[in-house]
């Protein structure tokens, strides 16, 4: 909601009609004097020697993976090897323009644009810049294994063996890789020279290239982004959510001055007109050049324009005017680089789906043969110097491949050896210092902040001090949602690196209210509203904390984690670890959970999102909880996805004797928490199920006389599990429940794991409750799914020991049977 903006119905409704500009295809005319001119003859033959360097590199993995040997060097890649010879004017050419602190996110098939972007960034930066960059990445790794085995008098070459080593260490698994050997080919990068993530994902980099222009464009920081994606992933949702996030009309109407105009971001899609083997053009998609996208974003077209992809000249010029308008605040921009891939979508791939023909003719104006012939023709070098520098480039090559496949000098992690090895590389488990960030940029100091005031007023605890034990109402005691507030506000205030957006939040204070108030404290450009567009608002999220930024961002019901899954579960979760820990992620996902709202808004997901390696996962239940978890994931360097339950918004602390401490705190993630204790029976709940829980043990001790021990798990991902053993070895029995659906929840994994570790202090079998396995019924039935302390009393009279006198209610009990399994639920 912009109260800002008036939407007139006048101007609404008059009648009026759309035009559009024209969009330039291959508006490029050659003129080398010009070029010689603009470039200089030494710019001229370092691209085509970029060129050279590049395709020898594929070369390289080519013969490596189809005959076993590059240059007598006998080598077997069990790894993918992605090709895309062919395309390198595209990537030189985009290289050509940019600095180290340009940022270039790319695809699966990237070798030539790390390598590309390296030798364009080694070229512009000192030596001095070079080796701090150099020795600072992975403790010197890298850098020590060349200085001993690819050293060379000339500081530039050394710096040339760097960047082909660590990619050739790094594709082939090695620990003295960019990425520690985890990223691979797919995924290789390296953020001193501007390089960051390389995604096999098709589309993948747009939202975080997205991302990484809102943090340059917000914390005003110099260069631009590049996305590289392929003509196929135009077809893809989240690319097109990219397109709408980076040119959205407020940051150019409502945002101040200092942080106006569109993301500086290009989108460079890498058109060589094929998906795998699907055709774009004439087949898979609707346009016939893929620049016409461009008019159905803005009025400016994305300043869209096709360009030979073949002529590194030619993209030069194009990535110079998208540089001219990104600087001037008017992007983003489209460019359609048409290029062609002259080998297979991989190794083994015959290319049935094109002729020889084709390929024949494509082949004919080859890039690199076909630049090296009009420099000959114009004098710029002479007719040996194409074959010169290939020579060249083939023993640089060998040399590094020669160093990377010595296992003495380039070792592969041993990860099963330690597993301490793994967990150091997923999580840094590192905090920040609030005292030591940058004071946050506020409209208002925060002690004058209104709601704040308001919130100081109600009390600390929920229960009333007067003796009569009554629980206070959320009108008179902090609530839940309170608690979120306030740790928000203390991290908002105290960082400025912190930015906050999603769909709702400005104005509306986000769908629940969390954030009822913030729009007071905060200017825009730290609290936004987003499209609704949750792979966009999720991506962007990771590529602004890859960035340097630390992001938190929402979405308005678990449900809609399936419209982010990728970039939840192969952006968010993968980044750190495919770095080798060398990367951080420091970034919230707040997910709400919903009830009362049926099949597609009131599902617990928070155990598919635990189930996914490289995800902290917190689900608080109480107030007290919610505050210091909060605090807790936003003070970390670690991608945390935090769960909320709507049922929970409006509650008041009834758990903690001291209520909500008005001081800021921090609650340990990943230490669950005994609500209640007792020595006969011990619950572990997941959110909003503790209240129920806690229900079930009051009957189970006044109708039954057992003593209940009731923990609260607080976090899935970490959770230790000391505490839940001790209290296992002292009950002897044992029942998880939460919400999420019984069929692959997480406490399945948490009583095969008791199971295994208190086998023989365990008195009966461990026992599940969750949501029933199918669709949650609307809020008339909702108690039909959901667990109920009646459930929990019936499974352990059913399940754990009898229970006198006890009746059970009708139908399958919460712990599910053998017959509802066989039919599917």
């Amino acid at each position: 909601m912009a109260k800002e903006l008036l939407i007139d119905p006048a101007t609404a409704r008059s009648r009026s009609e759309l035009t559009f500009d024209s969009i330039a295809v291959n508006s490029y005319r050659p003129d080398l004097d010009r070029e010689r001119k603009l470039h200089g003859d030494d710019a001229l033959e370092r691209i085509g020697r970029d060129m050279i360097l590049v395709r020898e590199f594929e070369l390289m993995l080519q013969h490596i993976k189809r005959d076993g040997s590059y240059r007598g060097i006998d080598y077997v890649h069990a790894g993918p090897a992605h090709l895309s010879i062919g395309q390198e004017a595209a990537a030189v050419g985009q290289a050509f323009t940019l600095s180290s602190i340009d940022k270039v996110f790319g695809s699966h098939r990237s070798h030539g644009e790390v390598i590309a972007k390296g030798l364009s960034a080694i070229h512009s930066s000192t030596p001095e810049a070079l080796t701090d960059a150099f020795t600072g990445w992975s403790g010197g790794a890298i850098w020590n294994v060349v200085k001993d085995h690819l050293a060379d008098d000339d500081f530039e070459q050394q710096a040339i063996n760097y960047l082909l080593y660590g990619m050739t260490a790094e594709t082939f698994g090695r620990r003295t890789g960019f990425n520690r050997g985890l990223g691979g080919s797919m995924h290789a990068f390296f953020p001193p020279l501007g390089i960051y993530p390389n995604n096999a994902i098709v589309g993948g980099s747009a939202p975080l290239a997205t991302g990484a222009a809102l943090y340059n464009r917000l914390q005003r920081q110099p260069g631009i982004v590049v996305a590289s994606i392929g003509d196929a992933s135009t077809g893809t949702g989240p690319v097109w959510e990219s397109f709408n996030l980076a040119g959205m009309a407020q940051l150019n109407t409502l945002m101040d001055e200092k942080h106006r105009g569109g993301l500086p971001v290009v989108f460079f899609i890498v058109n060589n007109f094929y998906g795998m083997g699907g055709q774009t053009i004439g087949e898979t998609m609707a346009y016939d050049r893929l620049a016409r996208i461009g008019a159905g974003i803005n009025a400016q077209n994305m300043h869209a324009q096709t360009i030979d992809g073949n002529n590194p000249l030619a993209v030069i010029e194009a990535m110079t005017i998208a540089r001219q308008h990104l600087e001037s605040g008017d992007g983003p921009v489209l460019i359609d680089c048409q290029t062609y891939r002259q080998t297979g979508h991989s190794p083994s791939d015959a290319s049935s789906y094109r002729t020889k023909d084709e390929v024949d003719l494509w082949a004919a104006v080859d890039p690199i043969d076909s630049f090296f012939g009009r420099l000959v023709e114009g004098g710029v070098v002479p007719a040996s110097r194409q074959a010169d520098i290939k020579e060249w480039a083939g023993e640089r090559i060998a040399a590094s491949l020669q160093v990377a496949i010595d296992a003495s000098v380039s070792p592969r992690l041993s990860l099963r050896r330690d597993p301490q090895v793994m967990a150091a590389l997923t999580f840094n488990n590192t905090s920040i210092d609030l005292a030591a960030a940058p004071a946050g940029e506020t409209t208002v100091p925060v002690e004058e902040l209104t709601h704040l005031q308001s919130l100081a007023r109600k009390a600390r605890s929920g229960i009333a001090d007067d003796g009569s034990g009554k629980t206070l109402s959320g009108a008179k005691a902090i609530t839940f949602r309170d608690a979120l507030f306030e740790t928000i506000v203390a991290h908002t205030a105290a960082d400025d690196r912190l930015t906050l957006w999603g769909e709702e939040n400005r104005d509306w204070g986000g769908s629940f209210g969390v954030y009822r108030g913030l729009t007071e404290l905060l200017p825009r450009h730290r609290l936004f509203n987003s499209p609704i567009s949750e792979a966009a608002i999720v991506g962007a999220g990771v590529g602004y904390a890859l960035s340097g930024g630390r992001s938190m961002v929402e979405l308005m019901y678990a449900d809609f984690i399936g419209r982010a899954g990728d970039e939840i579960f192969n952006q968010m979760a993968k980044w750190q670890p495919m770095s080798g820990g060398l990367a951080t992620v420091p970034m919230v996902l707040r997910v709400s959970v919903g009830a009362k709202y049926g099949a597609q808004h009131s599902q617990d997901w928070s155990s598919m999102v635990a189930g996914v390696p490289g995800l902290k996962v917190v689900f608080p239940a109480t107030a007290h909880d919610a505050k210091g978890l909060l605090a807790s994931a936003l003070a970390g360097n670690d991608p945390v996805v935090f769960f909320e339950s709507q049922r929970l918004y409006d509650t008041v602390e009834t758990v903690y004797p001291e209520g909500v401490p008005a001081e800021y705190y921090q609650t340990p993630i990943g230490q669950p928490h005994v609500v209640r204790t007792g020595s006969d029976l011990t619950i572990l709940t997941v959110g909003a199920a503790l209240q129920r829980a806690l229900e079930a043990a009051t009957l189970l001790s006044e109708k039954f006389g057992i003593e209940t021990e009731v923990i609260d798990a607080r976090s899935l991902v970490p959770f230790e599990y000391d505490l839940l053993l001790e209290s296992v070895r002292k009950t002897g029995r044992l029942v998880c429940v939460s919400d999420a659906n019984l069929r692959g929840s997480w406490l399945n994994t948490v009583a095969a794991t008791v199971s295994t570790e208190a086998f023989d202090d365990l008195d009966a079998p461990v026992v599940v409750l969750g949501a029933r396995n199918w669709i949650a019924p609307p809020a008339e039935l909702e108690w039909e799914f959901f667990v109920t302390p009646a459930d929990i009393v019936d499974a352990v009279h059913t399940r754990v020991r009898p229970l006198p006198g006890h009746v059970v209610q009708e139908g399958p009990g919460a712990e599910g049977t053998l017959e509802e399994s066989a039919l599917g639920i």
